[in-house]
């Protein structure tokens, strides 16, 4: 009763808006995937009868930029079908917030503090000054960004399959790779090109653009100096760049001489297959060697690569490159016994250490129960399939082994859930069901055995 009368009235409302956003951001995308999958279902959408389970997962599958499928993209899914996922991946892959935000500027010119927090929460930003700016920056770049990607894959596909099939080519691989959706219009995506250079860079440079992060790409359109960028950017760079290029060579040494992905591709095209593989496999989806024929080895390299992901604030999931970077910086703190967890010469706040370790432990639990239920309801599958599985939903990868369509209902709702949370965030999760508290209440410290 003392506590209610003392506490202050602000609070209250600052608790509530704090829970506020995850609530209506988790609703919205939800709300996106009903009215998808309702669309996906009708006649019109497909050349044969799917069902609602399936529509729904496909329409999950593409909200949440995905890419995992139970049915053929290009040869299921009618013209109109395939331009339904096409807005739905534009849709998931920018947040519905920021496109709400944008038809506001347009109409208002002005946009009401609440909807300014709601797109900070989507867009992962910590000042609510830079979220305006930040969408406009946005809006203008995904045009050109988009458009050139249409006209870069078109020089490349229309004399190849004529005007008409060209150009919808160009813009279905434009907006699912820039979107990190993975949704390809041939049954083995990409692995015609594997060892097309154009087509190769490409796609890779639409994906990665769309994966560092829109915030990252702000603070480099105004800044030119490594230097003189904030530390996120950095962290971003130099994050991405050491798993691009090591994951390429750990697969190269992996895959070099299995047949059954590299062994029969010249230099060039084992080169280009490995770059591609190594950067696809961090949220965007696509595939130019056969999944099912990776070794051990290239499996467990792509279960931490597609559990590490992209970057904050981007089209892109997983824990981020950005949280990894913490968690490796808070561990070498400890090791060698510093106060502070210091990455590239500033110190990383004790809160943000917290927030690393709470995003991967959630994450985590939530693989493993995920896992679990697979392994009950899809027993006869085996394991190592069922863990790609399940890290490529939660990371919304997309790459699969070719279990998905032999999945049980369960497996299918499982993976639903992955790819839903796995994009909405861990922490989104934790908000919701969790009531934060703000205490004066101070307790005794007694040690405990650790390791």
């Amino acid at each position: 009763m003392w506590r209610n009368k003392t506490r202050p009235r602000h609070w209250r409302g600052q608790r509530t808006l704090a829970a506020s956003p995850p609530a209506v951001l988790a609703a919205g995308f939800l709300a996106l995937i009903l009215i998808g999958a309702l669309l996906l279902w009708l006649p019109f959408a497909g050349t044969a009868p799917l069902s609602f389970l399936d529509a729904l997962f496909t329409a999950t599958s593409a909200v949440t930029v995905t890419g995992l499928g139970v049915v053929d993209t290009g040869t299921h899914f009618t013209l109109a079908g395939q331009a339904v996922l096409l807005v739905l991946i534009q849709f998931g892959g920018l947040g519905f917030m920021t496109f709400g935000v944008l038809v506001l500027l347009l109409l208002a010119g002005r946009v009401s503090f609440s909807h300014q927090f709601l797109v900070r929460e989507s867009l992962n930003q910590t000042q609510l000054s830079d979220v305006l700016r930040l969408v406009r920056h946005l809006a203008r770049f995904v045009v050109v960004a988009e458009g050139l990607g249409v006209a870069l894959l078109a020089l490349c596909w229309v004399p190849q399959m004529g005007w008409g099939k060209g150009l919808w080519h160009a813009l279905f691989y434009t907006v699912s790779a820039f979107n990190n959706a993975g949704f390809a219009l041939d049954s083995d995506s990409l692995s015609h090109y594997v060892d097309n250079g154009a087509v190769n860079l490409i796609i890779t440079i639409l994906f990665m653009t769309g994966g560092i992060g829109f915030a990252v790409l702000s603070e480099l359109g105004q800044k030119r100096r490594f230097k003189g960028l904030g530390l996120h950017t950095r962290v971003m760079l130099l994050g991405t760049a050491v798993l691009s290029l090591g994951g390429m060579a750990l697969f190269l040494l992996a895959e070099w001489e299995n047949p059954a992905t590299l062994g029969h591709l010249s230099l060039g095209g084992k080169l280009w297959a490995a770059w591609f593989q190594s950067v696809t496999t961090r949220t965007a989806g696509f595939n130019t060697v056969d999944m099912a024929g990776l070794t051990p080895a290239s499996v467990m390299l792509f279960l931490l690569l597609m559990l590490i992901g992209a970057g904050p604030g981007s089209t892109a999931s997983g824990i981020k490159v950005t949280t990894f970077a913490v968690l490796i910086a808070a561990t070498r703190a400890f090791l060698m016994r510093r106060p502070q967890t210091k990455v590239l010469n500033r110190a990383v706040p004790a809160v943000l250490v917290f927030k690393a370790l709470a995003v991967t432990l959630l994450s985590l639990m939530l693989i493993f129960l995920a896992l679990f239920v697979l392994s009950v309801s899809d027993g006869d599958k085996p394991f190592m399939d069922l863990c790609f599985e399940a890290v490529s939903a939660f990371g919304t990868v997309g790459l699969s082994r070719g279990i998905t369509p032999e999945l049980s209902e369960l497996g299918k709702g499982v993976l639903m859930v992955l790819m839903f949370l796995g994009r909405v965030g861990p922490l989104t999760l934790g908000f919701l069901l969790a009531t934060p508290q703000t205490t004066q209440i101070r307790y005794a410290e007694e040690p405990i055995a650790i390791g």
